[in-house]
């Protein structure tokens, strides 16, 4: 049914507008017929080619560009790393009979992998080491961005990030019905040290929220509504590093290693020591992440990791945005008016123009590795743009981005008639709904399409 109205709502369109060249006062005209107000609304539509505007509004200002963001850090990463980057978690013996397990903040890391890294070491006879390290240097130990929502912490779309990255950095629980208006049973799928303060009951419906306070019990959730059949949900983990040794404890026992020695934190050595097996995830694997799902997990750790390579040392959020300004004067972007604070757009401390935005996406479309960059985009029906905008399907190659109260999307477009059109909008207007803020969106953006 939505993909049926999509289609209904783009032949609407055509029929009302023709086939008619687009000029400034079309585009006016769209958005004043959108009843947003124009003042909240920041567009800009260059000539890939020329580099020559098409069409602005408020196209200097400064907008918290949310997730479109990730075109930008995605990029520089990808310069950075170059496209054979894979993550990657090692196991290593030491002469002195030390396994050390060097991590790569791989957020595709399982507990699973764990496992497989300690049965390779076991294959190789190291049954009984006399100590257990992990090499955290690739990252710092800040594991939220600036200006995350310190009381959101229980949105599972942006869990901690860090060097100890494991499945996904979420708790999956079990909430099952029991009898009727009785409480439900709560099962956590692994040992991890929460407690929760069972609020809800046995119901007509699956509605169930959870509710920590992080200044009084960060490690008790309170969990409410109701439930009528068994769910799993998942809740972010408050400490990596936790529930990384526990994991790894659970696959030191799986795998009958016999060790009984703390778990401590040491770098690498250099010398007297030798691989045993990794485990390995491919960029491409992360670009879809990004650009289709929107991993702001992926984004965050794969900026900071680039910016441990750009000043080869631990990644921090300072190194990854010395490296960001770095591939923008290789590029011959200047971005010294805007503010990058994370890798993924989840602050609101983030500002960019739409300006800005097509500049970097006209000068990107002239790097060597552009294409595989644009391939891997969403395009009409796929990751964040399933059910929108389906027909223009391969014509469109575009990044949403969603905060309270913005909307944006910024990508290229090829006209009707074969020239590629780079776009940004961003609308930040607390008084619309989300839905009008995306139907002008698409409004615009097939406007471009008709573009001469």
């Amino acid at each position: 049914m939505k993909k049926l109205l999509c289609v209904l709502v783009g032949i609407l369109f055509l029929l009302n507008f023709s086939l008619a060249s687009f000029g400034a006062e079309n585009y006016n005209k769209i958005i004043s017929d959108s009843k947003i107000s124009k003042d909240n609304i920041s567009v800009s539509v260059k000539n890939v080619k020329t580099g020559e505007v098409v069409y602005e509004l408020n196209s200097k200002k400064l907008v918290p560009p949310a997730s479109t963001q990730k075109l930008l850090t995605l990029a520089a990463a990808f310069d950075t790393l170059g496209e054979n980057f894979q993550f990657e978690t090692s196991i290593y013996k030491s002469t002195n009979n030390d396994l050390y397990i060097k991590l790569g903040a791989d957020p595709y890391l399982s507990s699973n992998d764990l496992k497989t890294l300690l049965e390779a070491a076991k294959a190789k006879k190291v049954i009984t080491p006399k100590n257990i390290y992990i090499d955290t240097s690739v990252l710092d130990k800040t594991e939220w961005g600036e200006g995350w929502q310190w009381d959101d912490d229980l949105n599972i779309l942006m869990p901690r990030f860090g060097a100890y990255n494991l499945d996904g950095n979420l708790l999956w629980v079990l909430i099952s019905p029991t009898t009727k208006d009785a409480p439900v049973q709560i099962s956590p799928k692994v040992f991890y040290p929460i407690a929760f303060m069972n609020l809800a009951v046995t119901g007509d419906e699956n509605n169930i929220t959870f509710e920590r306070n992080n200044n009084i019990a960060p490690d008790m959730v309170t969990v409410k509504g109701s439930i009528a059949k068994s769910q799993g949900y998942a809740i972010p983990v408050n400490n990596l590093k936790r529930y990384f040794i526990l994991r790894l404890e659970d696959a030191i026992r799986d795998t009958k290693i016999e060790y009984y020695g703390n778990i401590t934190e040491k770098i690498l050595p250099q010398n007297n020591v030798y691989l045993i097996s990794s485990i390995k995830h491919p960029l491409a694997i992360v670009q879809k992440s990004i650009l289709l799902n929107s991993s702001n997990l992926a984004a965050e750790t794969l900026f900071k990791v680039a910016g441990g390579k750009y000043v080869n040392s631990t990644g921090t959020i300072d190194s990854a945005i010395k490296m960001f300004d770095a591939y923008c004067k290789k590029i011959g972007v200047n971005n010294e008016n805007i503010k990058l604070v994370d890798g993924s757009g989840v602050s609101k401390n983030n500002l960019m123009s739409a300006d800005f935005m097509t500049d970097f996406l006209v000068a990107q479309a002239k790097t060597p590795k552009f294409t595989l960059l644009q391939n891997a985009m969403a395009t009409s029906g796929e990751g964040t743009l399933k059910d929108r905008m389906l027909y223009f399907k391969d014509n469109l190659r575009a990044k949403t981005g969603t905060l309270s109260d913005i909307s944006a999307i910024a990508g290229y477009i090829t006209s009707r008639n074969g020239n590629l059109y780079a776009f940004d909008i961003m609308i930040n207007d607390a008084k619309s709904r989300s839905i009008d803020k995306k139907v002008l969106e698409e409004y615009i953006i097939r406007a471009v399409y008709l573009q001469d």
